[in-house]
């Protein structure tokens, strides 16, 4: 087995020095060396080692190999828990330098490597059963692979004589103990142990009382101040709200209160990671700021919400300007990492005194107001009307009914097929939900889709309507072997639970075995595809794989990307039906959907044309090379007995 040491030290400059020798030994001797630390205590070794002549100035070693792993940023990479996950690990530190001739040395700070805060690097201590499992891993390693290893400890990792045990622990599983800068043989040992603890416990003291002094000042900036965006939390936020008010009343000038929601923001979020979102909130706050006076507030309530009150107003149609350029704002582009993502903002907008007189008012009415704006189109703002309140006492018993609607089986999936251009024959249909409710008969999905994305249905309703029309699908390709039915999924679908559901529908896809033509089909829409998430492709690959076509619904109407046809696994793009209305008679919509088509057919896709009513648009997008084509012309949507039987027609 090869040499494993052990280095103790109380001062980072001993530690930078023994770090110094133990690499820079290897490197003169044209061995390979890695040095495993924090990125603070990484630089100035190779500040040494450059001193030395060791390294150039790109920190290349000038004979041997030498490598550089730093903990603050490479720790997740190989760690699991406090402790290194064997394969990761083992091909962290040793992998690195396995292409290499020559000896390896391998050096680790501890400290840095067992949880070891960086700012505070006595809180919380070294975890001593993660230690005892790393040191005795690390000789398992050196039985199995040719190098010299040193790890060094603060003696801070032994802060008091309870810690005795554990530190001979530690010194027996090294072949060799180098003692710290402060060693006097000299001294008695157990007077040389009373110091070391002494100073130890006092080094942990003051830093301890330095931790918790600024945990105190932390908690008293969140007690204000959002953490991630700096910008007034909801506390701050009310009581502000309260003092503008009661200044309004006195003054006679009128106060604005803007609730801010962002569109697509939760897409982005759940696609593209927290992080993501996280980098979109902090720019979304530095664009409000811009657009509002010093006395105005700004602040983020939580989640994707921000407010913005505007006080001492002598002309309320300022207010106006203000929103409208706020929408314009957040619909720019922003730079998420290495990606542009798109979101835009719902705006609701009261005014006092003249829409409420209390703050609690204030709030339910730019709430109210924010919701038209969403139902809408989005992108927009909305002052407060009276009538809102009705709407949304309405909402909130639809969305009672819905949830009842779910449990007593109310809902029903619809039918509306597609056909081949070429052949006139049906060879898909899209998979609608319908609602009939008890009393108060049909109700459209354009009504109740929305309220279900917002209570969190639209997932339990978006799988309820896969497996019926899976069901209905495989009943029906007895007489039809060329038939697919498409249902749309929503990106909600694609990440709860981990992808369970997309794991179950692939299981189901799989039991209807192989088929030239698949039984099922998955419509996406462009907010699926703007946080162009690596496990988005995933997924869809294996939908692929399986044998499972995906169609780009509404393709022109939103933000799609030209990249996004090359990047993501897609099959059909549908053309939007605001395209083909009026396509007898407008050569600009001809136009736009040769262009479509030709595009699709060259980056392999085929394309279906929806809402087609009439014979000479079918006949123009045929012309056009268009694939299938669905609308009023083939059928409406209707229910599975009366598909059923226009299939035998």
């Amino acid at each position: 087995m090869g040499a494993h040491s052990v280095q103790f030290y109380e001062e980072d400059a001993f530690l930078i020095k023994g770090l110094s020798d133990y690499v820079g030994a290897a490197l003169a001797g044209g061995d390979s060396a890695i040095a495993v630390a924090t990125g603070d205590h990484l630089a100035r070794l190779e500040k040494s080692l450059a001193h030395r002549g060791l390294l150039d100035e790109h920190g290349i070693a000038a004979r041997g190999n030498y490598i550089g792993l730093d903990v603050d940023l490479q720790l997740p990479l190989f760690m699991e828990d406090g402790r290194p996950d064997e394969v990761r690990f083992r091909n962290a530190i040793l992998g690195a330098a396995e292409a290499h001739e020559g000896h390896l040395y391998v050096c680790g700070e501890m400290g840095a490597l067992l949880f070891a805060s960086p700012r505070c690097p006595l809180s919380p201590p070294i975890n001593h059963a993660a230690a005892l499992h790393v040191e005795r891993y690390f000789n398992s390693l050196l039985t199995q692979f040719p190098f010299t290893l040193l790890c060094a400890y603060p003696l801070s990792a032994f802060p008091s004589s309870d810690d005795t045990p554990t530190f001979h622990q530690v010194c027996t599983l090294h072949t060799d103990v180098m003692p710290a800068e402060s060693y006097d043989p000299s001294k008695q040992r157990d007077a040389l142990q009373r110091t070391v603890a002494c100073l130890q416990q006092q080094a942990y003291a003051r830093s301890r009382e330095v931790y918790d002094r600024k945990l105190v000042e932390q908690a008293l900036r969140e007690v204000n101040v959002d953490r991630l965006t700096g910008l007034p939390n909801r506390n701050v936020f009310q009581d502000r709200l309260d003092i503008d008010i009661r200044k309004s009343a006195r003054s006679g000038l009128p106060l604005a209160w803007l609730f801010i929601d962002l569109d697509h923001f939760k897409e982005i979020n759940d696609t593209r990671g927290r992080e993501a979102g996280d980098q979109l909130l902090k720019q979304v706050a530095g664009r409000l700021r811009g657009h509002v006076r010093e006395t105005d507030t700004v602040a983020r309530l939580g989640g994707d919400e921000f407010t913005i009150t505007l006080s001492d107003l002598h002309d309320v149609i300022l207010v106006t300007d203000i929103a409208q350029k706020i929408c314009e704002d957040l619909a720019r582009p922003f730079m998420v990492g290495e990606e542009m993502a798109y979101i835009s903002a719902s705006i609701g907008i009261t005014v006092y005194p003249r829409d409420a007189a209390t703050a609690g008012d204030l709030l339910r009415n730019a709430d109210q107001a924010m919701y038209r704006s969403k139902q809408r189109g989005r992108n927009r703002f909305t002052y407060f009307k009276s009538s809102m309140q009705d709407a949304a006492q309405s909402r909130m018993m639809l969305s009672n009914e819905l949830r009842r609607a779910v449990e007593q089986q109310q809902l029903e999936v619809y039918y509306q097929p597609i056909v081949d251009l070429a052949t006139g024959k049906i060879r898909k249909a899209d998979a609608l939900v319908c609602w009939r409710h008890p009393e108060r008969g049909d109700i459209s999905p354009v009504e109740f889709i929305p309220i279900a994305e917002h209570t969190g249905l639209i997932s339990p309703i978006g799988n309820w309507v896969y497996d019926q029309a899976l069901a209905h699908a495989r009943a029906w390709r007895a007489r039809d072997p060329q038939l697919t039915i498409n249902v749309d999924v929503s990106p909600v679908q694609f990440y709860e639970g981990d992808g369970q559901h997309c794991r179950k529908w692939l299981r189901n896809a799989e039991h209807g075995g192989p088929a030239t033509v698949p039984e099922m089909g998955l419509e996406i829409t462009e907010g699926l595809l703007l946080a162009s998430d690596p496990e988005v492709l995933k997924q869809l690959l294996a939908f692929q794989q399986a044998g499972i076509k995906i169609s780009l619904d509404d393709f022109g109407t939103g933000y799609s990307s030209l990249s996004y046809l090359r990047k993501f696994a897609l099959d059909f793009l549908k053309i939007d039906k605001s395209f083909v209305d009026n396509l007898e008679c407008d050569a600009a919509n001809v136009a736009l959907c040769e262009a479509i088509i030709v595009m699709a057919h060259k980056l392999g896709l085929q394309v279906v044309a929806e809402g087609v009513e009439t014979r000479q648009q079918a006949e123009l997008l045929q012309r056009a090379g268009c694939d299938f084509a669905q609308g009023y012309l083939f059928g409406h949507a209707m229910p599975s007995h009366a598909f059923e039987s226009m299939l035998k027609a």
